[in-house]
């Protein structure tokens, strides 16, 4: 079936090029965008002026004598009238046009009997043939597969999923005005590292021709923004690329945008306070409003949000004290929850995967999650009076992690303790655990100030839009076809 239709539309293309027509010129003439003819119509219609637009042909009504298309660019969408007294070689176009083209057009502007805006086309040209069907808007595009593998088609047939990218774009630039705003400095770092760190997960592995030498692609922004705060910066921040070789679920994907931003002489509660006014001020920009739904949930993000401490939420959840619980009773506690914990697991490990399981996601409105047990965090500051735990908060809504900053640890000693710990863990088979970064240690040894940092991904904007992850990017990556 496909077949025929690509064969009838190539010769549609043979009919054209006989004609000495190109299909597919360099450029096209457009006077204005249609959303520019919607708003000043009026005045253009005004004298029947002739008018160039160009667009993509959505629909095509061919009643004999008069055939209809709607004209389509990025800005809007406009009514063009082909009339068989009016428009030279009516008869060619009818028969070699096609739903999907895009055209240039050319005429006066009117009204219908009926009212609506319209172009009369007195002069027609093609700017690309198209030799596939799009998809009908009507009918949509619903196979999810085709959605996410051909998202051009995606967006031709769901205006609204072009409108969300839109409101990605608003979600991005909101964090970047409210940043700069506050005179944080944008740095741009490499992706490509010899250690990778920054956070508990796997990298991807690549190799360098020229240097002879395996690279990692970089799993967080952290490190690089540290080595310049040593280097006498004290505001900064990334907006970037990283890349974990994870699994794929509704809330992660391997690789995805994220924002870390570190300041100097500042702690983890005056980062909070900081914080709560950048996620209001980027909501309100992106959706217009303080209130989201995710699941049927409502979220209210203008509220003060709440604060809860890790300790006593995880002991009211699951009934174990983190104080007096031993590695071995939360593996127990992990299997009997119905978790298939490896045995190699650090005790760190096994608390997250229960807290994953049984305390996250009963946490439904927009709080901070506040001073968790040090293994979690091994470049977080010990708190000082009680150094079992570190001085972080997590941003939860929606039973899950929109956000982590912490006190960064500055002491080089007790870091490169705490790196050894993560590499014992990783010779018993965690690969998920941090490697000892001796460039950082040294760079450390030199002095970091006291700072305070924090990063959010792009799950923040999925659970604003109510949507898995991979449906709120462009191209998600996808197994390859065989």
């Amino acid at each position: 079936m496909i077949g025929e239709f690509i064969e009838e539309r190539k010769e549609k293309l043979k009919r054209l090029q006989a004609r000495g027509l190109n299909p597919y010129p360099s450029r096209a003439r457009r006077d204005l965008t249609l959303a520019e003819v919607q708003k000043r119509f009026p005045a253009l219609a005004k004298g029947r002026r002739a008018v160039n637009l160009a667009g993509r042909l959505k629909s095509i009504r061919d009643q004999g004598g008069v055939v209809f298309v709607d004209l389509e660019d990025s800005t809007g969408r406009l009514q063009g009238v082909l009339k068989k007294n009016s428009l030279p070689d009516f008869d060619f176009w009818r028969e070699n046009i096609d739903r999907g083209d895009f055209v240039a057009a050319s005429g006066p502007l009117f009204k219908t009997k009926r009212g609506e805006k319209s172009l009369e086309i007195k002069k027609l040209s093609l700017l690309a043939k198209t030799l596939r069907p799009i998809p009908d808007e009507f009918y949509g595009l619903h196979d999810v597969e085709t959605r996410l593998r051909q998202r051009y088609l995606d967006l031709l047939a769901n205006p609204e999923l072009r409108e969300m990218f839109v409101k990605k774009n608003r979600f991005w630039g909101a964090v970047r005005e409210f940043l700069k705003n506050s005179d944080f400095l944008e740095i741009e770092n490499p992706v490509l590292e010899a250690v990778p760190g920054g956070a508990d997960a796997e990298p991807f592995i690549t190799h360098h021709n020229a240097l002879n030498t395996n690279y990692y692609l970089r799993i967080s922004l952290e490190i690089a923004l540290k080595k310049l705060l040593v280097g006498g910066f004290e505001k900064i921040f990334e907006i970037g690329r990283v890349f974990r070789n994870e699994g794929i679920d509704a809330e992660h994907l391997q690789d995805y945008t994220q924002m870390e931003l570190y300041w100097a002489y500042a702690d983890y509660k005056e980062l909070m306070a900081f914080v709560e006014r950048l996620y209001k001020f980027v909501i309100k920009k992106t959706c217009g409003a303080s209130v989201t739904y995710f699941r049927g949930e409502k979220l209210d993000w203008g509220k003060k949000w709440k604060v809860i401490d890790y300790y006593a939420v995880f002991k009211e959840k699951t009934g174990l004290d983190l104080k007096k619980t031993s590695r071995d009773e939360l593996f127990l506690k992990a299997q009997k929850i119905g978790l298939a914990p490896e045995k190699n697991l650090g005790r760190g490990r096994l608390i997250d995967l229960i807290y994953k399981k049984e305390v996250r996601p009963t946490l439904i409105q927009p709080s901070f999650l506040i001073d968790q047990p040090a293994e979690l965090a091994p470049l977080a500051k010990r708190k000082a009076d009680d150094p079992e735990k570190v001085e972080r908060f997590q941003i939860l809504a929606a039973g899950t992690e929109l956000g982590n900053g912490f006190s960064e640890a500055n002491d080089p000693v007790d870091e490169r303790a705490r790196f050894e710990e993560q590499m014992k863990l990783r010779e018993r088979g965690d690969k998920e655990a941090q490697r000892l970064d001796e460039d950082f240690l040294e760079a450390l040894e030199h002095g970091m100030p006291p700072t305070a940092g924090f990063g959010l991904s792009e799950r923040v904007f999925a659970v604003l839009m109510d949507k898995p992850i991979r449906e709120t990017v462009t191209f998600p990556l996808l197994r390859r076809k065989e």
